[in-house]
């Protein structure tokens, strides 16, 4: 019963309730997904699409998988038949490769657009220069099978708050900012994934409305 303890304490210590959380649950055993969906949980997250694929079919169909992590266009076509929500995508190319496995699907799947908000090169995402650019493409507005909902950010890893809250902060202005323009048809920006771990709380307070955390619920991960 310690996932189910663990995600009870973990919701007492959210700033906003209304805040969905993702369980990510990568490299994860079948086992504790199981035991956190029977606690209530139904929407987990993972981070590579082969994990993904080998634990959907042993698990419950209600569950809204969410691929949190890079995802390389080779791979959409995997998790493309079943995927609930995509938070990563980085670029244009792997949007029209979404676009094309979920016509194949005759899916439309919903997406996030991640940004580089972060201060580590190592990071993924788009700048907004980029999202600009985009979103004005003709190429763009022709996607009908992806829906842009959203933004995702993974802010700087650092012990510095302040620097975390503004990159969260700068997050929410940005999806503001894009709220005001005329977007293209498929794109309704309301989901913000920004927070984690050990900085889910930040993200609450500066408008996060989906949080992505696995220590605090799985405990911590034993990578091979």
């Amino acid at each position: 019963m310690r996932i189910k303890e663990n995600l009870s304490e973990l919701k007492k210590q959210f700033k906003r309730q209304d805040c969905l959380l993702v369980a990510v649950s990568k490299t994860k055993p079948v086992e504790d997904i199981q035991e956190a969906y029977d606690a209530g949980m139904r929407h987990f997250g993972e981070n590579k699409a082969q994990e993904l694929v080998d634990k959907q079919p042993q698990l419950p169909n209600d569950i809204r998988w969410h691929m949190i992590g890079h995802l390389q266009r080779n791979k959409v076509k995997y998790i493309a038949p079943f995927i609930h929500l995509i938070h990563g995508v980085d670029s244009f190319k792997l949007l029209k490769e979404i676009n094309k496995q979920a016509q194949k699907a005759n899916r439309v799947i919903a997406c996030l657009l991640q940004v580089h908000i972060a201060k580590e090169e190592s990071k993924f995402g788009f700048s907004e220069e980029e999202i600009l650019e985009m979103i004005k493409l003709p190429e763009f507005a022709a996607l009908k099978n992806v829906r842009i909902i959203g933004l995702m950010g993974m802010a700087t890893n650092t012990d510095k708050e302040e620097m975390v809250r503004a990159e969260f902060s700068g997050l929410k202005k940005l999806m503001d900012h894009l709220n005001t323009l005329d977007l293209p048809n498929g794109m309704a920006l309301k989901e913000l994934s920004m927070g984690m771990s050990g900085d889910y709380q930040i993200a609450q307070e500066e408008g996060s409305t989906m949080v992505r955390i696995g220590s605090a619920i799985f405990g911590k991960r034993k990578y091979m």
